[in-house]
């Protein structure tokens, strides 16, 4: 199965103005400010504008003769670079002209870091060196934690996410007080326990039995079957550096009532978002699918939220003293209102309690509870596509205002609305 990487960030249309364009045009359409938005350009298109005079050499992005936020990535795995991003601000309406050089990977600038993905499998000496591709145990016959962190992590500057890497398969928070980058410091001496208020943050969420913050699911006859418990899971790295991370998690053997599916999500973070994007994509079916995903309820005492962001997402949202700190944390997931097909909350039941134990040690259950979810109507083999979005008021106090957590959704879907406009010239 092939997946392609999807640019949702800046909308890309080359126009080629001349024999010999020279410039990369990038306008912002919007009456808003553009601050760290991402621009995907692929290696067809960058190279049939500016040629490169030795096909090892790997591009970079310049202002004039200072060179901007980018990273050459291979997203195929043939160890050649296939799309170039870059970081770029804009004012409302503004036009920034760019020019494009190249230079040898060995010199490639480095830029600050500002996104990261992790996976660290345990050593007998108790280390963790990370591996860019690693299958899960299964937890058929025993259940043991190997990864770091007991997960795959990734993070940008804002917040830090993370997806269990066994066969529970729920996704967690880690709230940051800080721009730094921590997830590669996790279960080390620099941070041994990240279940307590540290100067960076901590881990702000409890997800016992549910979904977490954006653990999938699909939908079938009104019964939820998590994605956990699958025959094989497998992380396989992409790509990573100060632009963006992009990374898969593989599954083969999901069981759904009397059909054996398989599924991969790619997931990418980009920085200054509170924000990740994942791509599921659920093949083995004819027909169509709903895909799901969601919010942990437990710890919720206000009613969640369901709005319009603007005319083409919608969105499902809490906000509440739901954070193990016991204060404000907000989650959200967002995705095309074309595409929903329901918006629910399951019981409050503990299926754990009542016999349902997939890991005992963890008082785990396979059966979802205490969760608010969304469907999303979905085709064999191809990707269906949500953001979730995560808030600490710990953080940034206007983040224990629901408006405001509103304000900054409804803003990034006009983004996602009106992607910049990127012209060669």
């Amino acid at each position: 199965m092939k997946h392609k990487l999807i640019l949702v960030i800046a909308g890309l249309a080359v126009i080629s103005c001349g024999k010999q364009p020279k410039k990369i045009c990038i306008k912002n359409p919007s009456d808003q400010d553009r601050r760290d938005e991402v621009v995907i350009m692929d290696r067809k298109t960058v190279e049939a504008s500016f040629a490169a005079p030795d096909s090892g050499l790997m591009p970079i992005v310049k202002v004039g003769d200072r060179a901007i936020p980018s990273q050459a990535d291979d997203v195929n795995g043939d160890g050649k670079w296939d799309e170039l991003a870059f970081l770029v601000n804009l004012k409302a309406k503004e036009e920034l002209l760019l020019d494009v050089d190249f230079v040898a990977r060995g010199i490639y600038p480095g830029f600050e870091k500002r996104t990261n993905v992790r996976l660290g499998i345990e050593q007998p000496d108790h280390s963790y060196p990370e591996v860019d591709q690693y299958a899960a145990p299964s937890c058929r016959d025993s259940f043991k934690i190997i990864a770091q962190g007991e997960s795959v992590s990734w993070e940008n500057d804002k917040m830090g996410f993370r997806n269990y890497f066994d066969c529970r398969n729920v996704k967690d928070l880690f709230g940051k007080l800080k721009p730094e980058l921590i997830v590669d410091k996790i279960q080390t001496p620099e941070i041994p326990n990240y279940h307590v208020l540290s100067d960076w943050g901590m881990d702000v969420l409890h997800c016992g039995s549910s979904l977490g913050s954006g653990g999938l699911a699909i939908l079938e006859k009104d019964s939820l079957y998590r994605l956990g418990s699958t025959n094989t899971y497998e992380y396989q790295k992409v790509c990573e550096g100060p632009i963006r991370s992009v990374f898969d998690l593989k599954y083969t053997g999901w069981s759904v009532g009397e059909e054996n599916l398989s599924a991969v999500e790619r997931i990418s973070v980009y920085p200054g978002k509170y924000w990740f994007q994942s791509d599921v994509t659920v093949s083995g079916f004819t027909g169509e699918k709903q895909v799901v995903t969601g919010i942990v309820t437990s710890k919720l005492k206000n009613e969640p939220y369901h709005f319009k962001a603007n005319d083409e997402y919608d969105v499902i949202a809490t906000l509440d003293k739901q954070s193990l700190n016991n204060d404000t944390l907000g989650m959200a997931v967002m995705l095309k209102i074309n595409e929903e097909t329901k918006v629910a909350r399951t019981s409050n039941i503990n299926y754990y309690d009542l016999g349902y134990k997939t890991v005992p040690e963890k008082r785990f259950s396979q059966v979802i509870s205490e969760t608010y979810f969304i469907a999303q109507k979905a085709q064999n083999d191809v990707p269906v596509r949500h953001y979730f979005f995560a808030v600490w008021g710990l953080e940034d106090p206007k983040w224990n205002q629901i408006d405001e957590f509103k304000k900054y959704m409804t803003d990034e879907a006009e983004k996602l609305t009106n992607p910049l406009i990127v012209t060669i010239r």
